[in-house]
């Protein structure tokens, strides 16, 4: 019987080194950046992203992977006749999971498209456990409710110091957009659901902090239980990494991912966002 080989998008946050050894294939998605078209992590780094962005006075832009680019890597992978598990980031942040879906419809390859609801770290929890099973030589039908799991006790929290671009994006709904703008404060919002909410607003970046210490506070006390954390940032990381620490110095054998997000996060919240991703 031949292996399960996964296949995601470059939302993911994983190390090369993973990729690699797990032979995980990644689809880019397209970027738009200071008037200019790359694809991500081909023509395009995170870092170069990030700084086109900071110095350009249009928001960037994202866009899904061809059709083609998903049926060439169905049918590459295909050939030898593996089954394909595509774990894709959620809808509400891009369309790709569509473009995977209608793609697995035009490759003769046996593929199965699977909605991780999630993006950066919490979907690399996901790829990294199906990639380890599907190593182990276990099927999809057993791989998908390992994910289904780890999906269901995975928290994403984002702190937005600076408004425009989530405002610019139309990703918060038209009464939050209105009232960050007019009072011009941080907020923190949560990925779940597909729906990104605002779960904590004030002025000045003591909101941030304080609800930051709150939820590290939680993490830390059940941190038995961790199984995965990760914190990512779009230019500053100086917050992720002192929060890396003090999850390092309790769980020392826990790897921690602190690095650079993904274009499409980075498009949807701007200058000095960073991101709290676990589960249990």
């Amino acid at each position: 019987m031949k292996k399960v080989k996964i296949l995601t998008d470059s939302s993911i946050q994983i190390t090369p080194e993973e990729v690699e050894r797990y032979q995980i294939t990644i689809v880019p998605l397209n970027v738009e950046v200071g008037g200019k078209q790359y694809i991500d992590g081909e023509t395009i780094s995170r870092e170069e992203f990030v700084e086109q962005m900071l110095h350009s006075d249009q928001v960037p832009k994202t866009s899904q992977p061809p059709l083609g680019r998903f049926v060439e890597a169905y049918d590459r992978l295909g050939q030898d006749g593996s089954p394909i598990l595509a774990i894709i980031m959620t809808k509400s942040l891009s369309g790709t999971i569509d473009a995977a879906q209608q793609a697995a419809k035009m490759s003769q390859a046996d593929v199965t498209v699977f909605d991780s609801e999630y993006t950066d770290s919490a979907l690399g929890f996901q790829v990294i456990k199906a990639a380890e099973m599907a190593a182990d030589g276990a099927t999809i039908e057993q791989i998908i409710p390992e994910l289904e799991k780890i999906r269901d006790h995975t928290t994403l929290y984002v702190a937005i110091p600076t408004l425009e671009n989530i405002v610019k994006g139309g990703r918060l709904g038209k009464m939050a957009a209105t009232l960050t703008t007019l009072l011009n404060i941080n907020v923190v919002v949560q990925l779940k659901n597909y729906k990104l909410s605002v779960i904590k607003k004030g002025r000045g970046y003591k909101t941030i902090q304080h609800f930051v210490d709150e939820v590290m506070a939680e993490v830390l006390h059940d941190s038995q239980r961790l199984k995965g954390i990760g914190f990512s940032y779009v230019n500053d990381a100086t917050m992720p990494k002192k929060l890396a620490q003090l999850v390092h110095e309790k769980v020392p054998k826990l790897q921690i991912l602190t690095r650079v997000t993904s274009p499409v996060i980075s498009t949807h919240t701007g200058k000095g966002a960073f991101a709290i991703i676990y589960y249990y």
